[in-house]
């Protein structure tokens, strides 16, 4: 028999179970499980909308980002043309591409793990109607300056929509979710995507949301499957969404978990370099391969991208002592340093290469 897993950490998970509040609602939910719940969204779009402070015909729900993001892509792309992204990223998005009949385009990362934004922009043609932008990105936790993501999506043309993946964008303290929608005036072809899988700890009841302007969250809207967020999932969103303070404070030990890791992992010799969703990130020359086996046989489940990346989702307190302790051992300092990090300059908004503003299967999570 192989060894127990004690610790996933493989699909950006949250440690924690939903709070005591949304649990307690969840079960008058289920009092009612067998009534049907809304043909559609609207009460639960209305209480979305309130809390991003825009009007709910700037609101589409679905289940989970990425069933907004599929029924973005059946609401503008048609067989045969292309989908624009990053690659590596979410497993998740060269699959709908096909879904829908796309076909996908990936894009390599910069050697730095970040998007590069000017090789996306050189890759848009005639048949592109979807780029695709993670911010922060999965799975390498890179940021996007707010400069840098402005300068970007002015010289996307207006007949691509720009799929911006905010899914953990409660973990970038170097970033304000609120100020998001603010520019969705000014780009009407932009279709903010976010989530309440990762902070708000709900990815077992698939429950996301995008931000754009009426007219394109109307067509999405028609893609929408009828009674597609079950009465459970709308009480935990409702729920989570009252208990804010708690749940900040839980983000609060994700991120100050993830910044112990990095630090303690950097004095045993690995090149992590800085992150902002709820993971660390490594790569090659470090030996992720080796780092990956020790994690296995320490109980730890993680993402592993042999020769390429290794992605650990933090976790509690002992699972992330777990970690550090597998990895203790394996002598990194030897592997040949890299270039030096650039994570800094991006979130700070200066220029790196690659930048616009230089130039002026089976899905997982």
């Amino acid at each position: 028999m192989g060894v127990p897993m004690l610790h996933r950490l493989a699909l950006n998970e949250s440690p924690y179970p939903p709070l005591p509040s949304v649990r307690k609602a969840m079960q008058r939910a289920v009092a009612q499980a067998h009534r049907y719940p809304q043909f559609y969204p609207d009460d639960l779009t209305e209480r979305i909308a309130a809390w991003c402070r825009v009007a709910p015909v700037s609101v589409a729900v679905g289940s989970g980002s990425v069933g907004v993001a599929l029924q973005l892509l059946q609401a503008v792309m048609e067989p045969g043309d292309t989908m624009v992204y990053a690659w590596r990223t979410f497993d998740a998005y060269p699959l709908l591409a096909t879904m829908v009949g796309a076909q996908p385009i990936p894009v390599p990362l910069s050697p730095d793990g970040h998007q590069d934004l000017g090789a996306l922009l050189a890759s848009l043609d005639h048949r592109t109607r979807v780029v695709v932008v993670c911010n922060p990105h999965n799975p390498t936790g890179s940021l996007v300056a707010a400069d840098a993501l402005s300068a970007f999506l002015h010289r996307v043309p207006r007949r691509v929509t720009v799929l911006l993946d905010e899914a953990y964008v409660e973990f970038a303290r170097d970033t304000d979710p609120s100020h998001t929608p603010a520019f969705l005036d000014a780009h009407p072809n932009v279709l903010v995507l976010r989530t309440f899988s990762k902070a708000y700890g709900l990815a077992a009841l698939r429950v996301g949301y995008g931000l754009g302007t009426p007219g394109l969250v109307e067509r999405i809207r028609r893609q929408q499957m009828p009674f597609g967020i079950n009465a459970v999932a709308t009480a935990a969103v409702k729920a989570s969404l009252r208990a804010g303070s708690e749940l900040r404070l839980r983000v609060d030990t994700i991120v100050s978990e993830r910044e112990r890791l990095r630090h303690e992992l950097v004095d045993l010799g690995w090149h992590v370099r800085q992150g902002y969703a709820n993971s660390v990130w490594f790569a090659a020359p470090d030996p992720i391969d080796e780092g990956a086996a020790a994690l296995t046989d320490a109980g730890v489940l993680t993402r592993h991208y042999p020769s390429e990346g290794l992605r650990v989702t933090v976790g509690s307190r002992k699972a992330n002592d777990t970690v550090l302790a597998a990895l203790a051992g394996l002598g990194a300092r030897q592997f040949a340093p890299r270039a030096p990090d650039t994570a800094s300059s991006v979130a700070a908004g200066r220029r790196t290469p690659g930048d616009p503003s230089s130039a002026r299967g089976r899905p997982r999570v």
